[in-house]
């Protein structure tokens, strides 16, 4: 009978160990599976919150390169580049878990989704500058063509005007100067002896000229002798900052045709020596000669 007792009570005990080792094994594999469990969760947080960290700095450079390009839109562009490194910041400091990262994804898609939208506005900005920048190159070459076509012929008109001013320019030929004696007869008689000379007597041809100005000119003569003393009127004409002293004048009118000119210089004991002859149109030598007396 004690037997029997004893080994109810033998297998109680045992049926009680067995159930609380069942139990112990269970808690245990439950332990383990949530501790694995837990650790493949920080794991795979861990690993989308890098994922998202670099899909974030690939957002922010895009915001940079496109910053970097200066279009109108700038200022927007860097308003959302500053809220992706302020997620950046935020998202850096977390720790991880993931509701949080819930957050921060749908964060970051909203931020991609503005970019998005915002890069295709920056690619139309950039194509209608580049058809503008296209056609202020375009403009700027016919510009400088017509530039360079202007100062050609700018030059070409200088020239052709120089050339005008040349070409319109009379011609003073056959400068001749002799000198005569007046005898009481009236006969004058060409000589070269000094102390018979009465006058002497300046001719000279202007040419025929069509491009010419027409009108009445005056030519200055001037008669130097051997000891550079001006002869007859001795006069002094001004033109500017330059002056002029003459023996006399001529007054010419011209009408674009060939015109013969003769003026005599009266004198008193004329000197052996050479004497020099200049014609000027105004302060300009148009014609000068040199004749010597005995």
């Amino acid at each position: 009978m004690e037997n029997q007792k004893s080994n109810t009570s033998l297998k109680a005990i045992i049926i009680a160990l067995a159930l609380l080792l069942l139990g112990s094994l269970g808690y245990i594999f439950k332990l383990t599976t949530d501790a694995k469990t837990l650790e493949t969760n920080i794991t795979t947080v861990k690993s989308e919150k890098e994922d998202m960290m670099k899909k974030l700095s690939e957002l922010k450079a895009t915001y940079d390169t496109a910053i970097a390009e200066n279009t109108s839109m700038s200022d927007e562009l860097i308003a959302e580049r500053e809220k992706v490194v302020g997620l950046m910041a935020q998202l850096e400091k977390s720790k991880g878990n993931v509701a949080a990262l819930a957050k921060y994804k749908q964060q970051y898609l909203a931020l991609d989704t503005k970019m998005k939208s915002l890069m295709q506005e920056v690619d139309v900005l950039t194509k209608k500058n580049q058809v503008l920048t296209t056609n202020l190159d375009s403009t700027t070459v016919v510009l400088k063509e017509a530039k360079t076509y202007n100062q050609t012929l700018v030059g070409q008109n200088e020239e052709l005007a120089k050339t005008v001013e040349k070409g319109s320019k009379l011609s003073v030929l056959n400068l001749k100067t002799g000198t005569y004696k007046q005898r009481s007869s009236g006969k004058q008689i060409e000589t070269d002896k000094a102390k018979r000379v009465d006058f002497l007597r300046v001719s000279f041809t202007i040419a025929e000229n069509n491009i010419a100005k027409s009108g009445d000119k005056t030519y200055y003569v001037q008669v130097i002798d051997s000891k550079s003393n001006v002869l007859g009127d001795k006069s002094t004409v001004s033109f500017g900052d330059k002056s002029l002293t003459y023996s006399f004048t001529t007054n010419v009118k011209y009408e674009n045709k060939t015109v013969d000119v003769s003026k005599d210089l009266p004198g008193k004991e004329f000197a052996a020596g050479t004497y020099f002859v200049n014609v000027f149109d105004k302060t300009e030598i148009v014609s000068k000669t040199s004749f010597t007396l005995k």
